[in-house]
């Protein structure tokens, strides 16, 4: 048997995908360690997951969510380039340094067979290669792929750079990997059918589709509030995004409320905005919602188009409507409408109406509805967390004679 050590970064979205991976190898005897933020690990992978600290003392995300506690607070209305030079400057860059010395800790307690390092925890790709050992890239978003920098050639050199003096400073001399993209095995929690044409990662890459597995669940759900005459949509900007959604959800509840004969809508609503009353018979709106279960019975699902909400929305043959945000959300965004099973909207402007019309077009479009179902069947056939250990098992132990590129 082998031992797989997780490096990740203490965001809720990242950590999800390789719940189900870890879980899975673990049932085949392996053993498996994390190495990351030890509160969000044991929240997400249960308590008893063992977990070597690597994280800093402000283990949140960029917007200040997933993690444990308070980060750099991005400025809501921050998009583009400037997004990403925060994102880069002031988040991954950091955490990789302050991460860097406790995967190396790790690394040296547990002596893993193979790593796998989620793009986000740049110091998982980096400290593996310096010591020798084979490493997996977890790709929780497909929009790496994609090479979104191509068109704008000064900010991918300035990105390029970044890297290298990351390298230096934490990685091995001389070393010339890219920490996003293995040499070894790249996997991606998604298929073709929603990705699109792929531009970097080339054979590496390993479709596996979404890994979803068991979660926590929040407090009691009013399940009992749920109208099954009507078409249920559940509406979500994800764990991240809460400061920035004010007014998006607003117009989204207004738009449900214009449909109330026929729609009632699920709201994660952390911040809670919607000031809803709990006998609201057309909007329930919650801190928190079971996310996965809500799926199961949804018509449609309006969303920030975050890779995992896309993902497990489409794994359950749901079509969406899309307003991305910032960084790889607009990539993905694009992915949706590009496979058919959406319709994108714009989250800085879009008011009740456009939402509305929106959900009009994924709740009464015949064609919209049979692009979810068959990205939905794509994804099932991928094979998920079980073909994800499949692909690692051959990592921890290749074929006599088999190369880094085998």
């Amino acid at each position: 048997m082998s031992a797989f050590l997780f490096v990740v970064p203490p965001l809720v979205g990242h950590v999800n995908p390789l719940v189900g991976v870890a879980s899975e190898l673990a049932a085949r005897g392996h053993r498996v360690a994390w190495a990351g933020d030890p509160e969000l690990v044991r929240r997400l992978a249960g308590p008893g997951a063992a977990v070597h600290p690597c994280s800093p003392s402000h283990p949140g995300g960029p917007d200040g969510g997933g993690g444990s506690g308070a980060d750099p607070v991005r400025p809501p209305g921050m998009r583009g380039p400037a997004a990403l030079r925060f994102l880069w400057e002031r988040f991954l860059v950091p955490l990789a340094e302050a991460m860097a010395p406790g995967v190396r800790e790790a690394v040296g307690a547990f002596r893993p067979d193979a790593v796998v390092a989620d793009q986000q925890a740049l110091a998982g790709a980096l400290v593996a290669e310096e010591l020798g050992i084979p490493w997996a890239t977890s790709a929780t978003t497909s929009a790496e792929f994609a090479d979104a920098l191509a068109p704008m050639p000064r900010v991918a050199a300035w990105n390029d750079e970044l890297l290298s003096g990351l390298r230096r400073r934490i990685g091995r001399p001389g070393g010339t990997c890219d920490p996003r993209f293995s040499p070894y095995l790249v996997l991606a929690f998604s298929t073709p059918e929603l990705a699109g044409p792929v531009l970097r990662g080339g054979d590496r890459i390993a479709w596996v589709g979404p890994s979803l597995a068991a979660r926590p669940r929040p407090a009691a759900f009013p399940w009992e509030r749920l109208d099954p005459g009507r078409a249920l949509v559940l509406v979500t900007l994800g764990t991240a995004n809460a400061g920035a959604g004010g007014r998006f959800l607003t117009e989204a509840a207004g738009a449900v409320r214009a449909r109330a004969g026929a729609v009632q809508g699920v709201f994660a609503d952390p911040d809670a905005v919607l000031g809803v009353r709990e006998d609201d018979p057309d909007v329930v709106a919650l801190p928190y919602v079971p996310q996965l279960d809500l799926l199961e019975r949804a018509a449609a699902a309006v969303c920030h188009a975050g890779h995992n909400t896309v993902c497990e929305a489409l794994w359950h043959g749901v079509p969406l409507v899309v307003a991305p945000i910032r960084d790889d959300q607009p990539v993905v965004a694009a992915q949706v409408a590009g496979c058919g099973a959406g319709v994108r909207v714009r989250f800085g402007r879009a008011g009740a109406a456009a939402i509305g019309a929106a959900l009009d077009t994924v709740l009464g479009e015949p064609r919209i509805r049979a692009a979810a179902a068959g990205v939905s069947a794509a994804f099932r056939a991928a094979g998920g967390a079980a073909a994800a250990a499949d692909h690692l098992e051959r990592l921890a132990r290749p074929p006599a004679g088999e190369g880094e590129d085998g």
